[in-house]
């Protein structure tokens, strides 16, 4: 156990653990990560974390992991995760003890999870990044929520029409059903599935 917290001691002290910074905004388009933000469709850079091996890149869609094999390896694995697909949950920041030079952040992506060291120098602009994904995964939590409301609404409504009787063309009225269900589906979807958390980026990363 001493040998681990020792041995953590002599790789900081002598810059070999991959601790990250956070990389300024003047900077953004100097990132590996800029290369792959998808300009077109109105994606813009809020926050990067760039160490020796690894970028991580968040944007009002999402985040661009830009993952290196190791710091000496010139290869690397870009990967995206989309707020539209995959919930943020389990965020976590853990503060900088006596001894410790880095801060480090947790969160998950759907089933994949993240932990990236930080300097603790830089404390104050990852508590805006926490904030930021506490919020946004809450707001998708709160979504889901009425997401599944809707769900249920059509099911019961449904059920409710299929137990009564209409008058008419059996199949003119069973197309008319789909077609409404598919819209009321599409409607909810757009309307409680967000793709764009620029509003939540900007009111806690740029205060």
């Amino acid at each position: 156990m001493a040998g681990n917290i020792f041995g953590k001691m002599a790789a900081d002290t002598l810059g070999l653990s991959d601790i990250g910074k956070i990389i300024d905004q003047s900077d953004f388009n100097k990132v590996d990560g800029d290369d792959y933000i998808m300009n077109e469709d109105g994606e813009k850079i809020y926050f990067a974390i760039k160490s020796k091996s690894d970028e991580y890149v968040f944007t009002n869609r999402g985040l661009i992991h830009v993952d290196g094999a190791s710091a000496v390896s010139r290869k690397r694995v870009v990967k995206r995760h989309e707020f539209r697909d995959e919930n943020v949950h389990s965020v976590t920041l853990e503060t900088a003890g006596t001894v410790d030079l880095d801060v480090e952040i947790k969160f998950s992506f759907g089933s994949e999870s993240f932990s990236i060291d930080v300097d603790k120098k830089q404390i104050e602009q990852l508590k805006d990044l926490y904030k930021a994904l506490f919020e946004i995964g809450k707001i998708q939590c709160r979504n889901h929520k009425s997401y599944e409301y809707g769900i249920n609404s059509l099911n019961m409504a449904n059920d409710a029409i299929g137990r009564s009787h209409t008058e008419g063309n059996a199949a003119t009225i069973i197309e008319e059903i789909t077609k409404f269900n598919f819209k009321w589906m599409n409607d909810i979807r757009e309307t409680y599935n967000n793709k764009d958390f620029g509003e939540v980026f900007e009111k806690y990363i740029n205060n």
